[in-house]
């Protein structure tokens, strides 16, 4: 319990926010949006088309609202953290590409640790009649974290889907605290895609229908990562380009990238030397004893042995390259 009378400020959020380590903040005003109903009738299209796969958790209702999530909610403060490193991928038919995401430790852990401290810090901010109300979350719960990071002026939601910021481009992990203190939010952010479309058009599976819209069932990231069946479908197999956790070809395409990606300073995300070049080889026979010991406080451990078997054996000779276009799902 704080013994301050003054109300805190965005200001001080905002440099509390930096003191922890967070490389962007913004903030949003929760009632400013009431009205806004255009990006739920999206989202529901994109469940109607089936977009999700399998993905049942998107259809959640809380999502479309999130005064479901936080009753008394006033204010999203939203967070990004640069995660990107120079590194490349390597262009060997014999080493597996994983996404840069995935490169270190577990962003879960990192941000989770930072997010805890930052609600704790508010709270005490609380006044005896006001009590300061805090949840937060990091890719883990019914929250449209792009929306919000767009509405908070972090960056824009692009055509592949990605939030862009000026600053780091789109190699950022996103976050929120919810809150009922009411805070002066940002200026939402401009979108700056313009006509390029390099993104949708490098898409070897063609997972990008529309700009702005990803049918995971054609997404290599989604079949590497989410889908749990014992092969992956013939069409995306095809298509892999070696890739077995997740998949960058639309990132790395990015003219906002290749300009405006700068090293992180988050020593946790710099890649363990595994994941920079593994062997398709070793990976197609991963054993569980090597899963453990290649993948510590990784986000990469969703992934579970057979799906690393399963995802490299995808990529060895059995499945050749094709130049022919292959129907897809």
């Amino acid at each position: 319990m704080s013994d301050r009378t003054d109300p805190l400020s965005a200001a001080e959020i905002k440099q509390k926010a930096l003191d922890l380590g967070f490389h962007k903040v913004g903030i949003a005003r929760v009632a400013d949006w009431d009205d806004d109903t255009a990006p739920n009738q999206a989202l529901q299209r994109w469940l109607d088309q089936g977009h999700q796969a399998e993905m049942a958790w998107m259809d959640n209702p809380r999502r479309q609202d999130i005064r479901q999530v936080m009753p008394g909610i006033r204010s999203v403060i939203s967070f990004a953290l640069n995660y990107y490193t120079p590194h490349r991928h390597s262009d060997d038919p014999a080493i597996a590409k994983i996404s840069r995401y995935g490169w270190g430790r577990d962003y879960h852990r990192v941000i989770g640790k930072k997010l805890k401290a930052f609600s704790l810090w508010l709270e005490a901010q609380s006044q005896p009649d006001a009590p300061v109300e805090t949840r937060y979350y990091v890719d883990t719960g019914p929250i449209s974290d792009k929306l919000w990071a767009q509405r908070a002026g972090l960056g824009w939601i692009a055509k592949n889907s990605n939030v862009i910021t000026r600053e780091y481009g789109s190699w950022v992990f996103l976050s929120e605290i919810l809150t009922n203190l009411d805070l002066t939010p940002d200026r939402p952010h401009a979108q700056h895609c313009g006509s390029c479309t390099r993104c949708l058009d490098a898409c070897p599976t063609q997972a990008f229908p529309d700009p702005f819209v990803v049918d995971a069932n054609r997404c290599i990231a989604y079949h590497t990562i989410e889908n749990r069946s014992a092969e992956l479908p013939e069409a995306i197999a095809v298509k892999l380009n070696n890739w077995v956790a997740g998949c960058d070809i639309c990132q790395d395409v990015c003219p906002w990238n290749q300009r405006f990606a700068q090293p992180t300073d988050v020593e946790d995300f710099h890649p363990y030397p595994d994941n920079l070049a593994p062997s398709l080889e070793d990976l197609a026979h991963l054993s569980e004893a090597d899963w453990n010991r290649r993948f510590p406080a990784s986000a990469l451990r969703r992934i579970k042995p057979a799906l690393w078997q399963r995802n490299a054996q995808a990529n060895l000779p059995k499945f050749p390259p094709s130049n022919e276009s292959t129907p897809l799902i």
